[in-house]
This record gives C-alpha cells, structure tokens and sequence, in this order.
C-alpha cells in the first residue's frame, strides 16, 4: 500500500493517483502474463488519463514523494522476482517479456535486489 505523503493533496490528485496506480498495474500484470506488445511509457500513461505528462510525474511526486518511474521499477522488479520464483523459464526470456536486454535485465536487477537473477533464484532453491 502506498501512503500519500501530503494531507495537502487534493481530491483531484487522488483521483489522478488512483487511476495510474490502476492503468500501471494493469500494465505490470499484462507483463507478466506475456500478453503485453510493450513497455509504456509515461507519455503513454499520461494520454490513457487524459492528462500532460508533466502534471501526471507532478501530481505522483507531490501525492506519493515517488516519481512515475520509481513506482514502475518497483512494480517490475516484483514481477521479475515473481516470475523467477513460481517459473522455470530461462532469465533471459523472463528478460525479453518484461522489454529488457538479458544484460540489461540482470543490471537492473542487480541495482535493486543485490543480487543477479541467477543468485536470486539459486538463493530461492537453497532456501
């Protein structure tokens, strides 16, 4: 559950937040799944709210003290740890369905969990 950061926060920027909060997660299980074409970007999110994409990273970082992008790494970083634990498929194919070079996908997973995929899912097995 994400807490808002600020009692100053209008209804207007609730509703802002509650509807990316659900287009974002919608996305992330469309990821997951296997079923999604590719990655949004935030421009992307923006038009599916009506709004500029300017006011969309505003709004979030005024509402959650979090940037569109640091909500969507979050969200991606629990997939790939999802998707590591309850599959046997190869770490760079869980890579290209979530849009990442292998790589890639295993820096960016290094940077949040400390450790590579491989680690991760040896970590997994040992425990």
């Amino acid at each position: 559950m994400i807490v808002q950061k600020s009692a100053a926060v209008s209804q207007r920027q609730k509703e802002i937040v509650r509807d990316y909060l659900l287009q974002l997660d919608k996305h992330i299980a469309d990821l997951k799944k296997g079923v999604a074409d590719k990655t949004f970007e935030i421009s992307e999110f923006a038009e599916l709210l009506h709004i500029h994409p300017t006011h969309l990273s505003n709004t979030l970082s005024q509402a959650l003290g979090q940037s569109p992008c640091d909500l969507y790494e979050q969200r991606l970083i629990k997939v790939a740890k999802e998707l590591l634990q309850e599959t046997n498929l190869p770490i760079g194919n869980i890579a290209r369905q979530l849009f990442y070079d292998p790589s890639n996908f295993t820096k960016f997973f290094k940077h949040f969990e400390g450790a590579t995929p491989k680690q991760f899912r040896e970590s997994l097995a040992r425990n």
